[in-house]
């Protein structure tokens, strides 16, 4: 059993935020099939390098508070590491909706682009110098443009998904 206070909080509550499109799907279809169940994986994959990038640069506060984001149980350094490995995981799990005929290629063309972006920006979070304190010793703090840049990727993924419904249908 996981307590309610762990560094993995961001994983386990990634579980309760991915739960949404379940629920509508279920309460639209009155079923829940394979389509819903992907995309709560998506926000599910989503989740920690979205929130891991912010907790690295917003360290301190959490610190300060008493909060166990990873980077202030395990270090920085493991933090930019499991930014990457979820993103990693993330990629593939984007294009399930293509690769299982529910997406057509315009979705799959803005999977590859998104996805090809955010890791770019996890890998530059991942090579960041980040001290344990949490600051960036360089200047252009990648973990808060990957922050940044999560917020509109889910959000663009999302469209391109309903988009490629509605043309392609």
């Amino acid at each position: 059993m996981v307590e309610a206070s762990s560094s993995q909080n961001i994983v386990i509550g990634g579980a309760a935020g991915a739960f949404p499109p379940v629920i509508g799907w279920a309460a639209v279809t009155g079923n829940v099939t394979l389509e819903p169940l992907i995309l709560f994986a998506i926000i599910f994959f989503w989740t920690p390098p979205h929130f891991w990038a912010l907790s690295l640069f917003a360290h301190a506060d959490y610190e300060k508070v008493g909060v166990p984001m990873l980077p202030v149980t395990h270090g920085a350094r493991e933090t930019r590491r499991q930014v990457l490995i979820y993103t990693l995981v993330l990629l593939p799990v984007t294009l399930l909706p293509w690769a299982l005929g529910f997406a057509g290629w315009l979705y799959a063309a803005a999977a590859v682009l998104l996805g090809a972006w955010f890791l770019r920006h996890s890998i530059l979070v991942w090579r960041d110098r980040q001290d344990e304190t949490g600051r960036s010793l360089t200047k252009d703090a990648p973990a808060r443009k990957a922050f940044r840049y999560s917020l509109g990727y889910l959000a663009l993924l999302f469209v391109a998904l309903a988009a490629d419904r509605l043309i392609l249908g």
